[in-house]
């Protein structure tokens, strides 16, 4: 029986948080084999169990599992949240057959980290049986530089005073100069924007997914 696993996925992880759709009934769902642009969550999640079986042939953990996922982004300033990602990238373990059910993590660490040349995400599982996990916060003997974040343009519910509702979403719109799918600059009107202004994809992009 082993006592270990990692598993080491490449490209940016996905954040399928923001991303569900709502059917009639008003259940939440996230629809799969559409042709659509939201299919590549569903992809993800079979990419990430294929590379998990594969890099752990035999494993099969059945108990309570300590976790230290290492996120490696391509940016700094332009990545999914990271607390947002874990639902997808476990699913995919849970899919890989590598883990009976994601509630086996009792104990997660996520680390975030940026490689340019190599995005990806590097997950570790070990056996709580058998590992005990130790952490230590102090302070520093020299201080870092100060990376400050500031709340999302287009944060729900709180639209500017200073600005019209229509023309507070062309402003968002603005900052978001890359499409989502093949991250090439956009151009004026030449892309299709979803998800309450958050998604921007291009329109070649999108005719590819359709």
């Amino acid at each position: 029986m082993s006592d270990y696993a990692k598993v080491v996925v490449p490209g940016t992880p996905i954040s399928k948080s923001n991303f569900k759709m709502v059917s009639k009934e008003g259940r939440f769902f996230l629809p799969k084999n559409t042709g659509s642009y939201s299919d590549r969550y569903d992809v993800y999640e079979s990419t990430i169990a294929l590379l998990a079986r594969a890099q752990n042939p035999g494993v099969v953990f059945t108990e309570a599992l300590i976790a230290v996922l290492k996120v490696f982004y391509k940016s700094e300033k332009r990545h999914p949240d990271t607390n947002n990602i874990t639902k997808s990238i476990f699913d995919g373990i849970e899919k890989s057959g590598l883990i009976i059910n994601d509630a086996q993590v009792t104990r997660l660490v996520i680390e975030e980290y940026y490689d340019k040349e190599n995005p990806r995400f590097e997950l570790e599982l070990y056996r709580e049986s058998q590992f005990n996990l130790d952490f230590t916060v102090y302070r520093r003997e020299t201080p870092i530089e100060v990376k400050n974040y500031e709340p999302p343009a287009n944060t729900k519910g709180k639209v500017s005073k200073k600005l019209p509702a229509k023309k507070k979403v062309e402003e968002d719109l603005k900052d978001k100069k890359r499409c989502e799918v093949c991250e090439k600059p956009l151009k004026n009107g030449n892309f299709i924007s979803g998800n309450g202004g958050r998604t921007l994809i291009c329109k070649d992009c999108f005719a590819k997914l359709r």
